[in-house]
């Protein structure tokens, strides 16, 4: 099992905009963490979506990071923005639910539910300032 594309690049953008320390411009991102524009704009509108990143409009634009401290995300909060629900099984789901109606009985379901919750909480526990 491994994450998306698209949340590894998140983790790249987010890492890098840290320790950049300023206000960069798309295409710099792009560039700098070997993304392209275009997944790159896409990306940051989801991490400008979860406070993780914020955006400013106009010639001095760009993106920079929107927490006081990079223990503030972690990588956790990046899956979550990119992928929304961080679950082992989609049976975990409440918009989808079990489909067989078994949720309190299914001893499978409870196995993947200790694993996701255990699962989040290692991600939850790693926040940028170790990944720096």
């Amino acid at each position: 099992m491994y994450i998306t594309l698209e949340t590894d690049y998140a983790i790249r953008i987010v890492r890098y905009l840290i320790t950049e320390g300023k206000r960069v411009d798309a295409q710099k991102i792009s560039s700098k963490t070997d993304v392209t524009l275009r997944f790159s704009l896409k990306i940051l509108r989801k991490l400008v979506v979860a406070n993780i990143v914020k955006s400013y409009k106009g010639i001095n634009g760009g993106y920079e990071f929107a927490r006081e401290n990079a223990s503030d995300v972690s990588l956790y909060d990046v899956i979550q923005a990119v992928e929304g629900n961080c679950l082992l099984s989609r049976c975990l789901d409440s918009s989808i639910g079990c489909k067989r109606k078994q949720e309190n009985v299914c001893k499978v379901r409870k196995a993947f539910d200790k694993i996701s919750k255990e699962v989040k909480k290692q991600l939850q526990e790693v926040t940028f300032d170790t990944l720096i």
